[in-house]
């Protein structure tokens, strides 16, 4: 995971998501699931979501060629208030949407600082950085758990497979970054670039 500036809320957002959402909840003040997802205006601006942040996953920092969906960072049944609020949204795979669902002990993508999270190039898998405070190590570590980025074989063999493709020059360092910044950011910061495509001889 790496930082995510938030992108400005589309012109048309009020009238399609936040005026017909509102309605809905000074009607439903509290929804149930069901209530929820047959007024999930949010959904009308999954395309310009996914424009915004690039198709680039907020939490695996991976390209989505399909399947995107739209977190609630705050989850709906905890802030309903926020259901249908563009700063609440965070561009996922519905795999990690999926892992993470309501839990609130996720760190937001949107508030990290570079380098919480580094990448054992060794491995591939992702660690908190040395010399963390432990406060924010211990969020770091709960945060990868929770959406199983080292559990998940898919995502483990993803990273490989990337990092294999850039160390044979099947794909330049260039998309690297526009497609998977936190592995380009990681070979950059632990001056790997080159060295890497020794491993893969």
């Amino acid at each position: 995971m790496i930082p995510v500036a938030m992108q400005p809320e589309p012109d048309d957002f009020e009238v399609k998501v936040r005026t017909p959402g509102r309605s809905f909840l000074r009607h439903v003040p509290r929804p149930s699931s069901k209530q929820f997802n047959k007024n999930s205006y949010w959904i009308e601006c999954l395309p310009q979501l996914y424009v915004a942040y690039s198709g680039i996953c907020a939490y695996s920092a991976c390209w989505l060629p399909m399947e995107s969906s739209i977190d609630h960072f705050v989850p709906k049944t905890v802030d309903s208030n926020l259901a249908y609020e563009w700063r609440n949204y965070r561009l996922s795979s519905l795999r990690l949407n999926s892992y993470k669902r309501n839990r609130t002990d996720v760190l937001d993508p949107f508030h990290i600082l570079p380098e919480w999270f580094t990448l054992n190039l060794t491995n591939l898998l992702v660690e908190p950085n040395i010399g963390l405070e432990p406060r924010i190590e211990a969020n770091v570590r709960t945060t990868i758990e929770a959406l199983k980025l080292n559990r998940d074989d898919f995502l483990v063999k993803l990273r490989f497979t990337v990092v294999r493709d850039y160390a044979t020059g099947q794909i330049s360092f260039e998309y690297l970054t526009a497609r998977y910044p936190f592995i380009a950011y990681e070979l950059d910061r632990q001056n790997q670039r080159e060295a890497i495509k020794a491993a893969f001889v």
